[in-house]
Formats: structure tokens, C-alpha cells, sequence
């Protein structure tokens, strides 16, 4: 499951997540949040015509997830994204307030779009900096819906993230540490493969 608020330029994705450390093999999971590009298409049909959205080239992540042997609601691997070279991620960026409180940290970064990031705030279409600003308590709410202390089990963090099926098998297949993978956990992700 994933909402999606999207603006003129811009859309915000909340969602659950669930990922395989590729060293450790230790599993965390929590909310997590994006920004991305909208890309740009040519008009389609009449006036009335619905037109294509695509949430394009991704612009900023924070990742407020648990690991799975702590205990829920502790953000002891919180981390963000503040930049991608083209869609992948720069490595974790750490921030104690990201742990400590997490929701604050995350309205702040919607209120001042991105301000405190390393070069600076987020480069956006005035009237969408406008409106996103004012969507820092619904982006909020949305991923305190998908946070870590929410999600109880495989079966249920597989059916918030069943979408990212192949993502998690990719985490499987190249875990170094395989023998400390919990086969048992990851089991929905792994049936039909």
C-alpha cells in the first residue's frame, strides 16, 4: 500500500518498508517517505481526457524504520536520503533528532522544505514549495499509519509491501551473511520465486 500526494511538479509517497541489511542480514522495517519528480508528458486526447502521472526521478528519502529485534517504536536505524545520483540513493544519513523524534523531525523537514539538508532546501516550483509546506501535518499522519510499531508480523508487513516483492527477493539473493537470514520471516516474500 502507498499514498501518494501529488502537487503540479512534485509528489510525496508514504509507505511501508521492509529491507534486508546485505552485510548483517538483519531486517528493518518502518515508514517511508519520498519526494519525487513528476515527469512530464504530452497531452493525451480531449479536453476531458485523464493524463498520465508518473512519479518520476526521486528528489529526497527518509526512512524511519525499527530493526526488527528491537523493540517497536525505538527508530534505532532512522536514517535519510538527502540526495540520488539518478535513482539511487546517497548512503544513510544520520541524525540523532531522527531517532529521538522522529514525527518532529519529519513535520520540520515538510515545513521548511528540506532546509536543513547539506545543500540547502529543496529546489521546487514556487507554488508547490507553498502547498507541500502546508502538507507537513498529512504527510505526518500518513506515515505514523505505516510506522514500525504498526506492523506485528511477516504476513502483515509482506501485505503492506507485497508490491516490493521483487525488491525483497533482490535483498535475499544477495545477502553475504545468508546463514543469519530468518528464512521464517521472509518466507511471504520468497513464495513463487
Amino acid at each position: 500500500m502507498q499514498h501518494i500526494l501529488t502537487l503540479s511538479g512534485v509528489a510525496v509517497v508514504v509507505r511501508h518498508w521492509f529491507e534486508i541489511d546485505l552485510e548483517d542480514a538483519s531486517m528493518e522495517h518502518g515508514a517511508r517517505i519520498e519526494l519525487r519528480e513528476l515527469a512530464t508528458h504530452p497531452r493525451r486526447g480531449s479536453e476531458s481526457a485523464a493524463q498520465l502521472i508518473t512519479l518520476d526521478r526521486p528528489l529526497w528519502r527518509a526512512d524511519l524504520f525499527d530493526r526488527l529485534t528491537d523493540e517497536p517504536g525505538t527508530f534505532g536505524v532512522a536514517h535519510y536520503h538527502p540526495e540520488f545520483s539518478g535513482h539511487e540513493p546517497c548512503a544513510r544519513v544520520w541524525d540523532p533528532e531522527l531517532t529521538t523524534r522522529p514525527w518532529r523531525w519529519l513535520h520540520a523537514q515538510f515545513v521548511r522544505l528540506g532546509a536543513a539538508q547539506p545543500k540547502g532546501p529543496w529546489e521546487l516550483d514556487p507554488a508547490d514549495a507553498a502547498e507541500l509546506s502546508g502538507l507537513a501535518d498529512a504527510v505526518v499522519t500518513l506515515a505514523r499509519q505505516v510506522s514500525p510499531d504498526r506492523c506485528h508480523s511477516a504476513a502483515e508487513c509482506f501485505r503492506l509491501t507485497r508490491d516490493a516483492r521483487e525488491s525483497v527477493q533482490l535483498m535475499i539473493g544477495t545477502v553475504r551473511q545468508r546463514d543469519r537470514l530468518d528464512v521464517d520471516w521472509v518466507k511471504p516474500w520468497r513464495v513463487g520465486h
